[in-house]
């Protein structure tokens, strides 16, 4: 009898040897490659160590319980110095965790020169650089003061920052506030690094005339813009959050366009808001940020939680905390991505991983959502079968599943939601994340965009860590 014959009516998973399954379907047998690997990789130190944490179930189930919870709310725009926790006036924010000036990648730095211009702090680069080297500035990272920022990062006292709310109920962690600048566009921005008079001239518009009028349309709403239905309804849309935002922009923008024009007199200053959110199609993503940031800090201090809080990047290190531990960062060098670049520049050209954007991949969406945005591809390098392949992989390293983010490609799945440190250690699968990628010299910018996994180290250093304070 034939194997043909034999395997009518069969169908086959194969375990192991991807020989097996290779042969069965050259026999065009249905079979499936199962792609399974012994628990943290058959180490029996590790797996004593993972059995060790079987505590952590019940906190993860109350955290993850107050991140499903939250009601993510935009309710204002205010100006930095009086709406950023402990935000000093000659203090500059950063993304990622701690780092000293000597420390910065290009990029950062040139964010850093650029807030000092910005400020009047300096009258041309080399004095602003100087002045950033002299300790006169305090460099802090947004995460330590209820901010978050994309790539560089950077939050001066007078810039304007959108305001979310969580409006959950007070028992599951409702009440928390996180800010964020204003989304710049993409190319020649000061977050990727660059500070030349015309970036300089466009954020001065922005805090002059962009965020009056919001903060009026704003106002004029009755309930503020509930930003995780505008994410939800977006991911049905064919964004994924962090680098495909259309969808949730051009919902924004429909929702303010009214209020706009009944806050604001002036027809110019509506026509120029109203071409400007036309014309950039990332100005959700400052407000997507710190709304992602509001829901996962309601899960910072469950005591015994594995579930990761932040991930962040500064352009040197890539750095993650995690509920259990408080706020103890845990870091490694960041990594480079890979992607697709701006006519003119290649992968030499890049400068490592930056930006606090990976709090979207934090909650279940950029990376993690990849399977509802396949158009991603197009912008960050891949297939549409590798999109689905990193939604999938998500689903291994993660507690829970979105209840109101769903992928309608996946049968309306809910996003893989709470990256578990005990199953990154377990699985060896890495968090997949989104992001632009800036040039490595200051004053440049934006040269493309792209994919990467988040480093080994951080998660490894949570979990011996972890591992250390249960059992103490």
């Amino acid at each position: 009898m034939s194997a043909k014959k034999l395997l009518e009516g069969v169908r086959v998973a194969n375990v192991g040897v991807a020989l097996f399954a290779e042969s069965l379907a050259a026999q065009n047998a249905p079979v499936v490659q199962v792609d399974w690997r012994p628990p943290a990789g058959g180490d029996p130190k590790m797996i004593e160590r993972l059995d060790s944490l079987a505590a952590c179930d019940a906190a993860n189930d109350a955290a993850i319980e107050r991140l499903q919870a939250a009601k993510p709310v935009w309710v204002d725009v205010g100006v930095a110095i009086e709406e950023v926790p402990g935000m000093g006036e000659r203090t500059l924010l950063h993304a990622g965790p701690p780092i000293t000036w000597e420390r910065m990648s290009g990029p950062l730095k040139g964010a850093m020169i650029g807030a000092a211009l910005l400020e009047g702090w300096a009258q041309d680069a080399e004095a602003a650089e100087k002045l950033c080297a002299s300790g006169e500035i305090s460099f802090e990272p947004c995460h330590h003061h209820a901010a978050v920022g994309p790539m560089a990062g950077v939050v001066s006292p007078s810039m304007p920052v959108s305001i979310i709310e969580n409006r959950a109920p007070d028992e599951l962690g409702g009440g928390g506030r996180a800010c964020c600048t204003l989304n710049e566009g993409l190319g020649k921005v000061l977050r990727y690094g660059a500070y030349s008079e015309d970036v300089l001239a466009r954020l001065r518009w922005m805090a002059e005339e962009l965020a009056p009028a919001l903060r009026a349309a704003l106002r004029a709403m009755p309930d503020g813009l509930d930003i995780k239905n505008v994410i939800a309804r977006a991911l049905q849309m064919g964004d994924e959050a962090h680098n495909r935002n259309v969808a949730a922009t051009s919902t924004v923008a429909r929702t303010l366009i009214p209020y706009l024009a009944e806050a604001v007199n002036d027809t110019k200053v509506i026509s120029r808001v109203a071409e400007f959110l036309a014309g950039n199609d990332h100005f959700f993503l400052n407000l997507a940020m710190p709304a992602a940031k509001a829901s996962l800090d309601t899960m910072a201090g469950v005591k015994g939680c594995s579930l990761v809080y932040t991930m962040s990047r500064n352009g040197t290190d890539f750095g993650v905390r995690v509920a259990g531990l408080g706020d103890a960062w845990f870091t490694a060098p960041a990594k480079n991505p890979v992607g697709l670049f701006f006519p003119g520049y290649s992968q030499e050209d890049a400068n490592p991983d930056i930006g606090d954007s990976a709090i979207m991949e934090t909650l279940g969406v950029g990376g993690f959502a990849m399977a509802a945005a396949p158009a991603i591809v197009e912008f960050v390098g891949g297939s549409t079968a590798e999109a689905f392949q990193a939604t999938n992989e998500m689903y291994g390293i993660t507690w829970a599943r979105s209840r109101d983010y769903t992928l309608p490609i996946l049968d309306f799945a809910g996003v893989p939601m709470g990256v578990d440190v005990r199953k990154v250690i377990e699985t060896g699968i890495h968090p997949v994340i989104n992001t632009g990628i800036a040039h490595r010299e200051p004053g440049v910018g934006q040269i493309g965009a792209g994919v990467l996994r988040a480093p080994e180290a951080p998660f490894q250093k949570a979990f011996e860590a972890l591992v250390e304070k249960m059992s103490g």
